[in-house]
């Protein structure tokens, strides 16, 4: 990658009325958050079944036993990384509109990122599958598996989309407008595998915006698609970035 291509990256940005981020597990694996798929990743040790509503429904234990050790023991360590922290930097700046992001793990709310679009839900959040209300996740304890819920004594689910349920179409509506409105879409960490969120930079392309990508490796993404790639990790090229186009 060079600094040439780094430095047409940022007079893009400068330039753009409306700027969309994209994110995916690669900008929180920085922060010691291990992806979904590929080598190392949670459904290489997990069964990914076990994630499927029906299923939790019918083993609410087993499965809580699974979503503590995966998600909410790991999560307690994570702290935000220098990309999540630059991200939450240019918004404050006036130059980026929106995080949409497929993490479910909160970290660009901790960095201070203000308008984020969660596509996948998060984990911050739990609710009752019987009197279906909602709790922020830190107000639970998880000494006691499943947790009951504080209102009913019924069960909480964290708020994130399981296998067989659908994704939030607000979320969907309004994350896919802002991508057909804007000039830029910046791709961090994700290679776009997942639907329908991976179609938001084509929504973006589609609507006569560039696309700017930064990933570890070469994606499908990667390929005649994206104007710009630069490579390398989020946390070392996103700080870059914004360096130059915040001058």
């Amino acid at each position: 990658m060079s600094n040439h291509a780094l430095q047409n990256a940022a007079e893009i940005l400068r330039k753009s009325r409306c700027t969309i981020a994209f994110t995916g597990a690669g900008i929180s694996v920085e922060s010691g958050i291990p992806p979904f798929r590929g080598p190392g990743g949670v459904w290489s040790k997990y069964d990914p079944e076990k994630f499927e509503k029906g299923y939790f429904k019918r083993h609410p234990e087993e499965v809580w036993h699974l979503l503590k050790e995966i998600f909410y023991d790991t999560q307690a360590r994570a702290k935000p990384n220098p990309a999540h922290l630059a991200l939450a930097e240019l918004e404050a700046a006036g130059r980026l509109a929106a995080v949409i992001t497929q993490n479910i793990d909160g970290l660009h709310q901790a960095a201070g990122s203000k308008t984020v679009y969660e596509y996948h839900g998060s984990t911050r959040r739990m609710q009752c599958l019987d009197c279906r209300t909602f709790f922020d996740a830190a107000t639970i304890s998880l000494d006691i598996l499943p947790p009951p819920c504080p209102h009913c004594g019924g069960l909480l689910k964290p708020d994130f989309v399981f296998f067989s349920e659908a994704i939030d179409f607000d979320v969907h509506r309004e994350a896919t407008e802002l991508a057909k409105g804007s000039d830029v879409c910046l791709i961090v960490g994700t290679g776009g595998e997942v639907m329908p969120a991976g179609r938001i930079p084509l929504v973006t392309r589609n609507a006569g915006g560039t696309v700017i990508e930064i990933n570890r490796f070469e994606t499908r993404y990667s390929y005649g698609f994206s104007d710009i790639f630069l490579q390398g990790k989020a946390g070392t090229m996103l700080p870059k970035l914004v360096d130059l186009i915040l001058g």
